[in-house]
């Protein structure tokens, strides 16, 4: 059976087309576009003119990509995270853009959109790491967390705590200054401060940290030196704290044109990739893990997977 699916992030739009068989997906397309969907929201409290029209381009361009595999647009199933949830006028671009395009958005809460990642990172992670584990996504508008330990899920959580947020909220130098990236890592620990208090019943801290998501996979694929991108050295990419930091000097000491140069980091992320370096960071510092595994899956092979969307 083909299938496709759509993930409309805060910062990025992505379609994943696959031939799945019970539990299994054979991959026959993906592809993804940086929309910043997400631009302005928490200044204004909505989406941007900017934003949408953004959006909608990508939206005609991605039905168009599943039409061409015979997939119509009502069988399209996509959902929406952070931005559009958040925003005062999420609702009226969702009925907009089912209006213009016949394509209809489901909008997710946090929760499900933690363990819809999770659903999908453990369909690529090895077995000894998936059953314990925190794994964390990060995405524009909000990073999720699901604890799992001996195989069984604790908890998932879903915080205001994203790289398009942190960008505006402090990024203000190119290259940024120490104190701006010193408050955005800061402002990430309050909030890992906040998802430990809500973990209810035992404080438990798996052995595994575990990164998925785009700000993620960049740094994985820099560290790798990664010419072309290539998913599956992402997948138990197994990134140290002596890489991490080497990395994150290095970065933070390059403009964002000198980014840009970088093959593995594409366009529209060369500023965003300053507050993904301060989230992983605090993560490290916090809960004082020693290295980071990275996995190329989430959220699109978690809607794939679970029958419910």
């Amino acid at each position: 059976m083909k299938q496709a699916v759509l993930d409309i992030g805060s910062n990025t739009i992505r379609l994943l087309i696959a031939e799945t068989t019970g539990n299994h997906h054979e991959k026959l397309h993906y592809q993804h576009a940086i929309a910043r969907l997400g631009e302005g929201l928490q200044q204004t409290g909505e989406l941007s003119e900017a934003g949408m029209a953004r959006a909608m381009v990508i939206f005609h361009e991605f039905i168009a990509v599943c039409q061409s595999f015979s997939i119509e647009v009502a069988n399209i199933k996509a959902v929406a995270t952070a931005a559009i949830r958040e925003a005062s006028n999420g609702a009226s671009f969702v009925e907009y853009v089912f209006t213009a395009t016949g394509l209809k958005i489901q909008v997710i809460d946090g929760e499900n959109e933690a363990k819809l990642a999770l659903l999908g990172a453990q369909s690529a992670l090895a077995d000894d790491i998936q059953q314990n584990m925190l794994l964390f996504d990060i995405g524009g508008g909000s990073t999720e967390f699901s604890r799992v330990c001996q195989g069984q899920l604790l908890d998932s959580f879903s915080e205001k705590l994203g790289v398009v947020r942190l960008t505006e909220l402090y990024l203000r130098q190119d290259p940024p200054s120490q104190a701006e990236y010193h408050a955005m890592k800061v402002h990430s620990l309050k909030h890992l401060q906040h998802v430990e208090k809500l973990w209810a019943h035992h404080k438990t801290m798996p052995s595994c940290l575990v990164g998925t998501a785009g700000s993620v996979t960049t740094l994985a694929a820099i560290a790798l030196g990664m010419q072309l991108y290539d998913a599956s050295q992402i997948n138990n990419y197994r990134m140290d704290k002596a890489i991490f930091f080497a990395l994150k000097d290095k970065l933070l000491h390059m403009s964002q044109a000198q980014r840009l140069a970088i093959p593995a980091l594409e366009k529209g992320r060369e500023d965003v990739i300053i507050a993904g370096l301060a989230i992983v960071e605090a993560l490290f510092e916090y809960w004082e893990f020693e290295e980071l595994v990275t996995v190329d899956a989430g959220l699109l092979e978690g809607l794939l997977l679970n029958q419910k969307f």
